[in-house]
């Protein structure tokens, strides 16, 4: 679905109806859905002012209620994507918010009403999911007897955490650690990563942030698969969680820089990796020009920050996030220690 005309040439309310209408859209690519043609043109209506975001929401359900009675078909998950999209652009049209537990399953309720027996309601099971990110392996979710005690923790956490202080850098990848974390505990059995990208645009809003909603609608599968990378770990195989991919999307987001963001980069090949991690020195010769300048300057200083890294190479904070994950790819390169306190290891004779 297009709404770029509306976007570039259109009045401030007609602008702001087409971005949420595109998010709330793009956002149903994270579970593989798609909406109909209808729900486009019925989203038109409203971005033009002709209906409300409320009677848009009625056409939707009406139009389905009247297809059942012709015993016309369409997917019933396509049904799901359109009346999802609906309640997320009038989610993500209201000025309200707040930081607890039970903003976050009324969002869940509120997009799943009616369409999940379960709509608000927190997981009594536990459960896995195969990956296409992390080759059919499942991140560990939150057992489901730790959701309701581990939902609280985590959102109490943050509601008493300080951006204050802060570097925008740091509160981007604050903000990574608690968004991708939040997601892991999977409250819910379904919906859980809409509800999620939902909440997150809203507490992004209310710390001040001017959120590009078009980074949610044009690469929901990236934000999606990033949470992923940034909740699975398998030491034996040399593979770390790391919230670098979000941070990535989230600078995109919020500070409107050009971070390639290719789902390809995210994936892992559980059987191709080694767990000896070594490398010869021919592998050195594949390696570009600031590849070698920034293993050469780690290995001399394993404690450079990547501010230090890009001073000295002559290149940007976020080349230098591209740099270094590229070489931790390819195991010439390992992050010890965690992301604040840690070194960088380099796994190579070089």
């Amino acid at each position: 679905m297009d709404f770029e005309e509306y976007i570039r040439q259109s009045e401030p309310g007609r602008k702001e109806r087409a971005q949420v209408w595109k998010t709330a859209i793009g956002l149903q690519a994270v579970d593989g859905l798609k909406t109909s043609d209808y729900l486009y043109e019925t989203a038109c209506k409203n971005i033009e002012g002709d209906i409300s975001i409320k009677e848009a929401q009625s056409l939707i359900d009406s139009y389905y209620v009247s297809k059942s009675k012709r015993n016309e078909s369409d997917s019933d998950r396509t049904e799901e994507a359109d009346k999802v999209s609906g309640r997320i652009a009038e989610i993500l049209s209201e000025k309200t918010f707040s930081l607890t537990p039970a903003q976050y399953t009324s969002i869940h309720r509120r997009l799943f009403s009616g369409i999940f027996k379960f709509a608000g309601q927190i997981r009594t099971w536990n459960i896995t999911k195969k990956e296409w990110v992390l080759n059919g392996e499942t991140v560990l979710y939150a057992s489901a007897d730790m959701i309701r005690e581990t939902l609280d923790y985590d959102l109490s956490q943050e509601k008493s955490f300080s951006y204050d202080s802060l570097s925008m850098e740091e509160s981007i990848r604050h903000f990574a650690v608690f968004i991708s974390n939040l997601w892991q505990i999977h409250a819910f059995a379904e919906g859980n990563t809409r509800t999620t990208a939902v909440f997150a645009i809203k507490y992004l809003r209310s710390l001040g942030f001017k959120v590009s909603n078009d980074m949610f609608a044009d690469n929901s599968w990236y934000f999606r698969n990033a949470l992923v990378r940034a909740n699975y770990n398998n030491i034996a195989a040399g593979i770390h969680e790391t919230t670098e991919f979000l941070e990535l999307f989230l600078h995109n987001l919020l500070l409107g820089e050009s971070n390639e963001l290719k789902n390809r980069n995210l994936h892992v090949s559980i059987q191709s990796i080694k767990t000896d991690v070594s490398k010869s020195q021919n592998d050195t010769l594949k390696l570009t020009a600031d590849e070698t300048l920034t293993l050469k300057l780690l290995k001399d200083n394993p404690h450079a920050t990547q501010a230090d890294i890009a001073a000295r190479i002559g290149k940007s904070p976020a080349t230098v996030k591209r740099l270094t994950m590229a070489l931790q790819r390819k195991g010439l390169l390992t992050r010890r220690n965690g992301r604040r306190d840690g070194w960088w290891e380099v796994c190579t004779g070089l």
